[in-house]
Protein backbone atom coordinates (compact mmCIF):
# COMPACT_ATOMS: atom_id res chain seq x y z
CA UNK A 1 0.00 0.00 0.00
CA UNK A 2 1.02 3.60 -0.43
CA UNK A 3 -0.27 6.52 0.19
CA UNK A 4 1.32 10.34 -0.37
CA UNK A 5 -0.20 12.55 2.33
CA UNK A 6 -1.71 15.59 0.72
CA UNK A 7 -3.92 13.64 -2.10
CA UNK A 8 -6.64 11.56 -1.59
CA UNK A 9 -5.37 8.44 0.62
CA UNK A 10 -5.63 5.66 -1.16
CA UNK A 11 -4.58 1.86 -0.61
CA UNK A 12 -2.75 -0.10 -3.99
CA UNK A 13 -0.36 -3.00 -3.94
CA UNK A 14 2.97 -3.60 -3.26
CA UNK A 15 3.83 -1.95 -6.51
CA UNK A 16 2.31 1.40 -5.19
CA UNK A 17 5.32 1.97 -2.71
CA UNK A 18 7.62 1.10 -5.58
CA UNK A 19 5.22 4.31 -7.71
CA UNK A 20 4.85 6.25 -5.05
CA UNK A 21 8.69 6.55 -4.04
CA UNK A 22 9.78 7.13 -7.64
CA UNK A 23 6.96 10.12 -7.50
CA UNK A 24 8.38 11.68 -4.27
CA UNK A 25 12.38 11.70 -5.99
CA UNK A 26 11.27 13.28 -9.13
CA UNK A 27 8.65 15.55 -7.26
CA UNK A 28 9.81 15.88 -3.76
CA UNK A 29 8.32 19.56 -3.68
CA UNK A 30 4.71 17.72 -4.50
CA UNK A 31 5.00 15.14 -1.37
CA UNK A 32 4.14 16.08 2.56
CA UNK A 33 4.77 12.60 3.59
CA UNK A 34 4.78 9.05 2.58
CA UNK A 35 3.07 6.15 4.05
CA UNK A 36 4.11 2.66 2.41
CA UNK A 37 2.72 -0.64 3.26
CA UNK A 38 4.17 -4.20 2.35
CA UNK A 39 7.39 -2.29 0.74
CA UNK A 40 9.21 -2.79 -3.14
CA UNK A 41 12.01 -0.60 -4.62
CA UNK A 42 11.40 -2.56 -8.04
CA UNK A 43 14.91 -3.20 -7.87
CA UNK A 44 16.65 -6.36 -10.25
CA UNK A 45 17.78 -7.61 -7.07
CA UNK A 46 13.89 -7.99 -5.82
CA UNK A 47 12.49 -8.88 -9.16
CA UNK A 48 15.22 -11.98 -9.71
CA UNK A 49 13.99 -13.02 -5.63
CA UNK A 50 10.79 -13.72 -7.15
CA UNK A 51 10.58 -15.01 -10.00
CA UNK A 52 13.71 -16.98 -9.30
CA UNK A 53 15.45 -16.84 -6.06
CA UNK A 54 12.25 -17.96 -3.98
CA UNK A 55 12.24 -21.45 -6.01
CA UNK A 56 14.44 -22.56 -3.41
CA UNK A 57 11.55 -22.72 -1.47
CA UNK A 58 8.83 -24.31 -3.87
CA UNK A 59 11.41 -25.90 -5.91
CA UNK A 60 8.42 -28.00 -6.96
CA UNK A 61 6.22 -25.11 -8.34
CA UNK A 62 9.35 -23.01 -9.75
CA UNK A 63 10.24 -26.01 -11.78
CA UNK A 64 6.59 -26.13 -13.40
CA UNK A 65 6.71 -22.34 -13.57
CA UNK A 66 10.15 -21.38 -14.95
CA UNK A 67 11.22 -25.13 -16.40
CA UNK A 68 11.05 -23.91 -19.97
CA UNK A 69 12.89 -20.93 -19.98
CA UNK A 70 16.12 -21.38 -21.68
CA UNK A 71 19.27 -21.68 -19.82
CA UNK A 72 21.13 -18.19 -19.21
CA UNK A 73 18.04 -16.44 -18.99
CA UNK A 74 16.04 -14.32 -16.71
CA UNK A 75 12.66 -16.32 -16.00
CA UNK A 76 11.02 -12.63 -15.97
CA UNK A 77 12.48 -12.26 -19.58
CA UNK A 78 11.20 -15.16 -21.16
CA UNK A 79 7.53 -14.25 -19.78
CA UNK A 80 7.65 -11.34 -21.17
CA UNK A 81 7.43 -12.42 -24.40
CA UNK A 82 5.15 -15.25 -23.65
CA UNK A 83 1.52 -12.96 -23.12
CA UNK A 84 2.96 -11.42 -26.76
CA UNK A 85 3.32 -14.29 -28.46
CA UNK A 86 0.76 -14.73 -32.00
CA UNK A 87 -0.73 -17.94 -30.50
CA UNK A 88 -3.30 -17.20 -28.08
CA UNK A 89 -2.76 -20.74 -26.84
CA UNK A 90 1.01 -19.52 -25.85
CA UNK A 91 -0.62 -16.66 -24.30
CA UNK A 92 -3.57 -18.16 -22.25
CA UNK A 93 -0.84 -20.37 -21.15
CA UNK A 94 1.77 -17.92 -19.80
CA UNK A 95 -0.55 -15.96 -17.96
CA UNK A 96 -2.12 -18.87 -15.85
CA UNK A 97 1.48 -19.95 -15.05
CA UNK A 98 2.39 -16.41 -13.87
CA UNK A 99 -0.98 -16.08 -11.97
CA UNK A 100 0.17 -20.21 -10.67
CA UNK A 101 3.40 -19.10 -9.62
CA UNK A 102 2.11 -15.04 -7.47
CA UNK A 103 -0.45 -17.33 -5.62
CA UNK A 104 2.25 -20.23 -4.74
CA UNK A 105 5.17 -17.79 -3.51
CA UNK A 106 2.31 -15.80 -1.27
CA UNK A 107 0.77 -19.16 0.12
CA UNK A 108 3.36 -18.98 3.71
CA UNK A 109 1.15 -15.49 4.38
CA UNK A 110 -0.96 -16.12 7.46
CA UNK A 111 -3.54 -14.77 5.06
CA UNK A 112 -3.54 -16.59 2.40
CA UNK A 113 -6.55 -18.37 0.50
CA UNK A 114 -5.68 -21.47 -2.15
CA UNK A 115 -6.89 -20.92 -5.69
CA UNK A 116 -6.18 -18.66 -8.56
CA UNK A 117 -5.25 -14.70 -7.63
CA UNK A 118 -7.35 -13.56 -10.56
CA UNK A 119 -10.49 -15.90 -11.65
CA UNK A 120 -11.23 -13.73 -14.82
CA UNK A 121 -8.66 -15.30 -17.59
CA UNK A 122 -8.43 -11.61 -19.06
CA UNK A 123 -7.30 -10.13 -16.08
CA UNK A 124 -4.94 -12.83 -15.65
CA UNK A 125 -3.60 -11.77 -19.24
CA UNK A 126 -3.12 -8.11 -18.40
CA UNK A 127 -1.71 -8.77 -15.08
CA UNK A 128 1.20 -11.17 -16.33
CA UNK A 129 1.70 -8.47 -19.40
CA UNK A 130 2.07 -5.44 -17.62
CA UNK A 131 3.83 -6.74 -14.12
CA UNK A 132 6.71 -8.49 -16.49
CA UNK A 133 6.94 -5.43 -19.22
CA UNK A 134 7.85 -3.51 -15.71
CA UNK A 135 10.41 -6.25 -14.29
CA UNK A 136 11.86 -7.12 -17.55
CA UNK A 137 12.98 -3.78 -17.92
CA UNK A 138 13.99 -3.30 -13.89
CA UNK A 139 10.88 -0.99 -13.66
CA UNK A 140 12.50 1.51 -15.96
CA UNK A 141 14.70 2.53 -12.80
CA UNK A 142 18.01 0.73 -13.45
CA UNK A 143 21.20 1.03 -11.17
CA UNK A 144 22.25 4.66 -10.60
CA UNK A 145 18.08 5.42 -11.44
CA UNK A 146 17.09 2.93 -8.76
CA UNK A 147 15.16 3.96 -5.51
CA UNK A 148 17.67 3.15 -3.04
CA UNK A 149 20.70 4.22 -4.94
CA UNK A 150 18.79 7.86 -4.78
CA UNK A 151 16.77 6.79 -1.34
CA UNK A 152 19.15 9.88 1.08
CA UNK A 153 17.34 12.69 -1.65
CA UNK A 154 14.33 11.83 0.42
CA UNK A 155 15.75 13.29 3.69
CA UNK A 156 12.91 16.23 4.77
CA UNK A 157 10.19 13.67 3.03
CA UNK A 158 8.90 12.28 6.83
CA UNK A 159 8.13 8.63 6.18
CA UNK A 160 6.45 5.07 7.40
CA UNK A 161 7.07 1.85 6.01
CA UNK A 162 5.17 -1.31 7.75
CA UNK A 163 6.16 -4.56 6.70
CA UNK A 164 5.05 -7.88 7.85
CA UNK A 165 8.15 -10.42 8.71
CA UNK A 166 6.56 -13.28 7.35
CA UNK A 167 6.34 -11.38 3.69
CA UNK A 168 8.79 -14.06 1.99
CA UNK A 169 7.62 -12.68 -1.46
CA UNK A 170 9.29 -9.25 -0.67
CA UNK A 171 11.40 -9.99 2.16
CA UNK A 172 11.83 -7.16 4.83
CA UNK A 173 15.35 -6.66 3.67
CA UNK A 174 14.21 -4.30 0.97
CA UNK A 175 12.08 -2.05 3.79
CA UNK A 176 15.00 -2.26 6.27
CA UNK A 177 17.65 -1.12 3.70
CA UNK A 178 15.53 1.29 2.22
CA UNK A 179 14.76 2.95 6.24
CA UNK A 180 18.55 2.73 6.42
CA UNK A 181 18.82 5.15 3.26
CA UNK A 182 16.41 7.37 4.09
CA UNK A 183 16.63 10.09 7.05
CA UNK A 184 13.76 10.38 9.18
CA UNK A 185 12.04 7.25 7.83
CA UNK A 186 10.35 5.04 10.33
CA UNK A 187 10.30 1.47 10.12
CA UNK A 188 7.63 -1.15 11.75
CA UNK A 189 7.73 -4.48 11.36
CA UNK A 190 4.92 -6.90 11.81
CA UNK A 191 6.20 -10.03 13.03
CA UNK A 192 2.83 -12.74 12.20
CA UNK A 193 2.06 -11.12 9.23
CA UNK A 194 3.23 -11.25 5.37
CA UNK A 195 2.46 -9.14 2.40
CA UNK A 196 0.13 -7.02 3.74
CA UNK A 197 -2.48 -8.21 6.56
CA UNK A 198 -5.25 -6.76 9.00
CA UNK A 199 -2.18 -5.38 11.94
CA UNK A 200 -0.34 -3.76 8.70
CA UNK A 201 -3.71 -2.05 7.21
CA UNK A 202 -4.40 -0.36 10.83
CA UNK A 203 -0.48 0.75 11.34
CA UNK A 204 -1.11 2.42 7.79
CA UNK A 205 -4.03 4.17 8.89
CA UNK A 206 -2.73 5.25 12.06
CA UNK A 207 0.07 6.86 10.19
CA UNK A 208 -1.93 8.42 7.17
CA UNK A 209 -4.28 9.93 10.13
CA UNK A 210 -1.55 11.12 11.89
CA UNK A 211 -0.05 12.93 9.04
CA UNK A 212 -3.36 14.51 8.44
CA UNK A 213 -3.52 15.67 11.70
CA UNK A 214 -0.06 17.41 11.80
Amino acid sequence: MATVAGSTPSATSSWGSTLALAYALTHPDRVTALVLTAVTTGSREEIDWITDGVGRVFPEAWQQFAGATPTGERVVEDYARRPRDPDPAVRSAAADAWDAWESTHISLDPSWEPGPLHDDPRERANFATLVTHYWAHDCFLPSDASVLARADALEGIPGVLVHGRRDISSPVVTAWKLHQAWPGSELHVVEPEGHGGDVETELTCRAIDAFVDR
